[in-house]
């Protein structure tokens, strides 16, 4: 069974594609509330649809806010069309967008495809992380460790840090990195370095002669490790 957690207010399309996707064991539970949805305890969902026009939030600040704090695969299902939306949704956590109206059969489909990659990276990034890399973080203390040695940091050095940790090896656009911490007030990306500059300085790093952050041409940044 496969359990996606939904936040739709469209009660009359989340039915139909709830119904839809029960042929093939995927149970979806669906919120109206945005609100709601955020406090469902989305760490027991394998997968988010999430529409972005809702009730009193903005779908792309939800998105925002559980891609920072959850790990889980996220489809943004809506009829909004503006290019920018799609554009801010990918860089900022949203894995797939589907725009409204679309067959349900695409949608178990696309379900399927990021449901088999995501449990592929997290055994990739398992091993990697149990073999391999050097840093560890404490959510529930808010901390990240260096070779067993907590770091002191910001608020926005650990959401910095903490991004490029969970994608360990791969990059991270600077988008995405500023849109993932909600620490920077600067979104237009200019305190991102030096924000990178104070971590480097604190784990011992050069900018020159990296050891764990390396700086990726055109893209952003990535961690190793």
């Amino acid at each position: 069974m496969v359990n996606v957690l939904m936040i739709e207010d469209d009660i009359e399309f989340a039915q139909i594609l709830s119904e839809y996707l029960a042929r093939y064991n995927i149970k979806i539970t669906n919120y109206e509330d945005p609100y709601l949805g955020l406090s469902a305890g989305i760490k027991n969902y394998d997968l988010l649809i999430l529409d972005l026009t809702l009730p009193g939030i903005d779908g792309l600040d939800v998105c925002r806010e559980i891609a920072t704090k959850h790990n889980i695969p996220i489809i943004i299902s809506s009829a909004r069309s503006d290019l920018s939306d799609k554009i801010i949704g990918l860089q900022i956590g949203a894995d797939d967008y589907l725009a409204k109206p679309y067959n349900p059969q695409e949608m178990y489909a696309r379900i399927v495809s990021l449901i088999r990659r995501y449990k592929k990276v997290a055994a990739q990034a398992e091993e990697a992380s149990a073999e391999d890399s050097k840093f560890r973080v404490d959510e529930k203390r808010h901390l990240i460790f260096l070779e067993d040695k907590p770091l002191t940091l910001t608020p926005a050095e650990y959401e910095i840090l903490a991004c490029l940790i969970q994608q360990h090896s791969f990059s991270l656009s600077r988008e995405q990195l500023v849109y993932n911490c909600r620490s920077i007030k600067d979104k237009g990306g200019k305190s991102l370095d030096v924000i990178i500059g104070r971590i480097r300085a604190k784990i011992g790093d050069s900018s020159k002669h990296p050891k764990y952050i390396y700086s990726v041409r055109g893209i952003g940044y990535k961690l190793v490790g």
